[in-house]
Parts: C-alpha cells; sequence; structure tokens
C-alpha cells in the first residue's frame, strides 16, 4: 500500500511538472514564433524592414539575458522555501506578462510606449521562465523511483517541446486568416488564451506535496543560507559545464524552431510550410525525448549527451543544403531530422545531468543559474546572430552553420569533464570534496 502511494505520488508529481512547465514554455515559444511574423511590423515599424526584424528578435533575446536575474530569485525561494511554491509564482508571473501582451496596443496606436511596454512585459515573461525550469525538473526528478530519473528528467523537457508545439500550432491556426486580420486581433488570441491554461496548471500544482529530497534536508537541517554564495564558492566547476552543456543544447533548438521560420521566408517558402514543419518535427521530438530519457537509465546519460551533439555537429551543413533546396518536402524532412531526431537525445539528459552534479540545498540554484547562463549566452541570441551573420555574408548559410558546430563542439568539452556518477547529499563542509568528483581528470 505504502508503494502504491509513493507511486501515485510520483505520478502526479510527473503530471504537475509536465503540465505546468509545457504552459509555461508555451508562453515564451508564442512570442518567438510571432516575433517573426508580427512584432517588426506592429511594434517597430518605422524602422528599415532588416533592421525591424533584427529589433523584434533583439526582444526576444532580451529576456534570456534577464532570466538568470528571474533563476537567482526564485532558486533561492525553492532551495529555502520549497520547490511547489516556487513553481506557483513562476507560473503566475509568467501567466500574467503574455496576457497583457496579447492586449497591448500597436505602434500605430500609442507611439514609442508599444514598444517599451512590450520589452517590459518581455523581461516579466523572462523572471517568470528563470525560475521555471529548474523546479519543474527537480519536481520530477526528486520524485523519480529508483532507476528511472533518466526518465522522469527528460519528462519536464518534453514540456519544452509541446509548449512549442502548442504555440506553434495556435499561430498556426490564427494565420489562416487574410494578413489584416492576423495583424489587427489574430495574433492576439492565443496570448490571452494562455490565461485559461495557467489557471489549469495552478490548480494542479498546488494539489502537489513538497518534494521528499527537499522535505528530508529542510527536517535535517541541511538548508544553505545563502544558496548563490555556496553554489559559486563550492560549485562553481559544475556551473560552468552546465552551462557549456545547455549552449550546446539550446542554440540548434533556437536555429530549428525559430530562425528557420526568418529564413524560410526569404528562400521561397510560404508561413504555413514553414510552420507546419517545425510543427511536425516538434511532435516527433516530444514523442522520442521520453524514450531517450528512459534509454539513458541503461546506458548512460553522458554517452546519449555526446552521441546527440557529435550527431548534431555532423548534420549542420546537410541541414543548411537540403532547405536551400526550395522543396516544402526537403524543408520538412530536414526540420524533422534536425529538431526531431538529433536533438532529442541531447535535450532528453540534459536536466537530469545537471540535477546529478548539485547537492540537494543548492540543487535548484545550481541547475537553473548553469541552465540560465548557458540560455542567455547561446540561446536567445541564436537567431539575432544568426541574422546578422546572414545579412553579412550575403545570405549565406555556412557561417551559420560554422557557428552553431562550434557551440557543439564547446558542449562537447564540458561533458568530457564530467563524470557519470551522482552527488550525494552532502552538508555544507563537505561540498569541497564532493564538488571534485564530477570533474574528469
Amino acid at each position: 500500500m505504502v508503494k502504491q502511494q509513493s507511486e501515485k505520488k510520483s505520478i502526479k508529481a510527473l503530471v504537475a511538472s509536465l503540465i505546468g512547465s509545457s504552459i509555461e514554455w508555451y508562453d515564451f515559444f508564442l512570442y518567438g514564433t510571432v516575433a517573426a511574423l508580427v512584432f517588426n511590423k506592429m511594434f517597430f515599424p518605422s524602422m528599415d524592414p532588416v533592421v525591424g526584424l533584427i529589433l523584434a528578435y533583439a526582444s526576444f533575446a532580451i529576456p534570456f539575458f534577464i532570466r538568470p536575474l528571474g533563476g537567482v530569485i526564485f532558486s533561492h525561494i525553492g532551495d529555502k522555501i520549497g520547490r511547489k511554491k516556487t513553481l506557483v509564482l513562476t507560473l503566475s508571473l509568467m501567466g500574467c506578462g503574455t496576457v497583457l501582451i496579447g492586449l497591448l496596443p500597436s505602434y500605430q496606436t500609442i507611439g514609442i510606449w508599444a514598444p517599451i511596454l512590450l520589452i517590459t512585459l518581455r523581461l516579466v515573461q523572462g523572471l517568470g521562465i528563470g525560475g521555471e525550469w529548474g523546479g519543474a525538473l527537480l519536481l520530477a526528478v526528486e520524485y523519480a523511483p529508483k532507476g528511472r530519473k533518466g526518465f522522469f528528467g527528460s519528462v519536464p523537457q518534453t514540456g519544452v517541446t509541446i509548449g512549442l508545439l502548442l504555440g506553434t500550432l495556435s499561430v498556426t491556426v490564427m494565420n489562416q486568416f487574410p494578413e489584416n486580420d492576423f495583424l489587427a486581433w489574430g495574433w492576439r488570441v492565443p496570448f490571452v488564451l494562455s490565461g485559461v491554461l495557467v489557471f489549469i496548471g495552478l490548480w494542479i500544482r498546488k494539489g502537489i506535496d513538497e518534494t521528499p529530497s527537499f522535505q528530508e534536508a529542510k527536517e535535517s537541517g541541511n538548508i544553505a543560507k545563502v544558496p548563490l554564495i555556496d553554489t559559486f564558492r563550492y560549485h562553481w566547476k559544475s556551473v560552468l559545464i552546465s552551462v557549456a552543456l545547455k549552449a550546446g543544447e539550446t542554440a540548434p533548438f533556437y536555429i530549428f524552431s525559430t530562425f528557420i521560420i526568418t529564413y524560410g521566408k526569404g528562400h521561397g517558402y510560404s508561413t504555413g510550410s514553414v510552420l507546419n514543419a517545425v510543427t511536425m518535427a516538434t511532435l516527433v521530438s516530444t514523442i522520442l525525448i521520453p524514450f531517450m530519457g528512459s534509454l539513458s537509465d541503461k546506458v548512460g546519460r553522458k554517452h546519449m549527451f555526446i552521441g546527440g551533439t557529435i550527431a548534431m555537429i555532423l548534420y549542420m551543413f546537410p541541414y543548411f543544403y537540403i532547405v536551400s533546396l526550395g522543396s516544402p518536402l526537403w524543408l520538412t524532412i530536414a526540420t524533422i531530422i534536425g529538431l526531431g531526431i538529433v536533438w532529442a537525445p541531447v535535450t532528453a539528459v540534459l536536466g537530469t545531468l545537471f540535477s546529478e552534479i548539485f547537492s540537494t540545498n543548492v540543487r535548484y540554484t545550481g541547475v537553473t543559474v548553469g541552465y540560465q547562463l548557458g540560455a542567455a549566452l547561446a540561446g536567445g541570441t541564436a537567431p539575432l546572430i544568426a541574422v546578422a551573420l546572414m545579412n553579412r555574408f550575403n545570405n549565406s548559410w555556412v557561417p551559420i552553420a560554422i557557428y552553431i558546430m562550434f557551440i557543439g563542439v564547446v558542449s562537447l568539452i564540458g561533458i568530457f569533464c564530467v563524470r557519470e556518477i551522482k552527488v550525494p547529499d552532502v552538508k555544507r563542509e563537505d561540498f569541497k570534496t564532493k564538488d571534485a568528483k564530477i570533474i574528469s581528470g
């Protein structure tokens, strides 16, 4: 009976983690999808078309730099007060920012205040998502049964792809309206409707208990006074490794899912064909990620990550070549291979890898800071850098491919510094010796 209750709690926590994470990422990626189609016209209309597009992507990138601040704030709360309460706060903040973006007047209506308010609300989103990922991950991993942490850690990662899938689908549906209607009100509908999803997510998250690992740490008094200081003092090597691993996972993702919308429109593809390709690829990756996570419980997280990263590096030139052929069919196939198959094992094991190199009392802070710093450096900047490279080199995709390959090499260096062991829960005075065990050599 006790075992059945424990399994029910684990599944309930996993569902709460997945649903909340999916809603948060839906809100976040919805902006990235619409930025390439609407915001350069609605909020930056007085600019040169290329400059307007770059500014739209800059507004997409800005929250990636505020995400570490959100991560610091909410991970501190998560390591001091608990994972559950923190996740309720992050989802509420994210939801409010998204709904208000959908209600925001355009540049033609309120002038310069339109882009200012847009960026402000985007920063609010960045704060919310900054604390979300680490909490959703730990909610799943710290409830995971023995021998299934890889699978449980991969499920919150499908929240990323489900969020992207929902965001892309919603924009695809609204894009069926005439362009004038889509620009006038159609793009706003998915933003406003996210309020309903947020309400459902909050209801589910409020019904779960705190994670067993955090409860044990709290009962034993093993709570860091200032988790951020302890993280950088005793786990700085782990933070650097996390940044490198995240960079190799996030840069290709935003090329496959966000930049391709702009690239496709500029190379003869219709918006619908590009969105359909991204949607199909996202669906494939959503299905594959849990299988990859489960496989990592058998073959190891490190081997999965290395294999996926090497495949990503080798695929970048073929990917852009296939896309350059101008065929919607080949565009779809190329995107499915890249985003749906090659990227899946990398993202599936990322969260569990992170959780295994930090101790419980700084784990929320450690995984969040590493993740968000990596996302800031290589995630939100990827479409922006890609557009800049394309303009600098006469619309050539070669520099973009080389750029992503370089980030992949950096990520490989990071993973080779990790030994495939779990860091046990330790007291603060033991951190120095325990941290060294995850660094190879």
